[in-house]
């Protein structure tokens, strides 16, 4: 159980309620999560609404998307996020083994394109004030402006959920451990023994 209580989408008004609803319904398994942040509903609306906006236009390959969000979380030891993007990542073409191993310096089945993302994605993390302008050349030879700034935008609120979910100890819904193993993938991110 999380750190407060879950909220239900019938203490909601209508128009948070029905970003509650499709969030859960159409976006994947997050139902314990948006529970908590309907603690709040204009962060509801505002957060979950984005990422609804951002899926209705798909302006970035749900591929290099995932490469994006699979490294962050790994890179922050996300097991809640992990589980939920590895097998959406591998549904996109990457391989389990280059899911599980994705911060290694040779992964499996990735091209030029795919460490481009994977190294953003470890610096935006990682040093966002040292990204260099000859990584944002490298980008647009691939990514127009837009894409480059959703990009940017994604990787960032990533790090945000990795922080908000295991902060809050946002618990995993049944079946995604099911899902994470049927897709060939495992949960490579352990989760901290210090939580109390």
């Amino acid at each position: 159980m999380a750190r407060v209580r879950d909220i239900e989408a019938d203490e909601l008004d209508a128009d948070s309620r029905r970003i509650y609803e499709r969030y859960a319904q159409e976006y994947g398994p997050f139902l314990n999560q948006v529970r908590v942040f309907a603690h709040r509903p204009p962060a509801l609306r505002h957060i979950m609404g984005l990422l609804l906006d951002f899926a209705d236009e798909a302006i970035l390959d749900k591929r290099y998307l995932e490469i994006a969000l699979v490294t962050v979380s790994t890179l922050n030891a996300c097991q809640y996020c992990v589980a939920h993007h590895a097998p959406r990542a591998i549904s996109h073409g990457l391989a389990a083994e280059a899911v599980a191993n994705i911060l290694d310096e040779s992964v499996t089945s990735f091209d030029a394109i795919d460490y481009l993302v994977r190294d953003y994605a470890v610096a935006v993390t990682n040093d966002w004030n040292r990204v260099r302008d000859e990584m944002f050349d490298r980008l647009r030879k691939h990514f127009t402006e837009e894409q480059i700034v959703e990009l940017t935008l994604r990787i960032s609120l990533c790090g945000f959920f990795n922080r908000f979910n295991d902060v809050l100890q946002i618990e995993m819904e049944g079946g995604v451990l099911e899902d994470l193993l049927s897709s060939g993938a495992e949960l490579s991110v352990k989760p901290s023994d210090d939580k109390a």
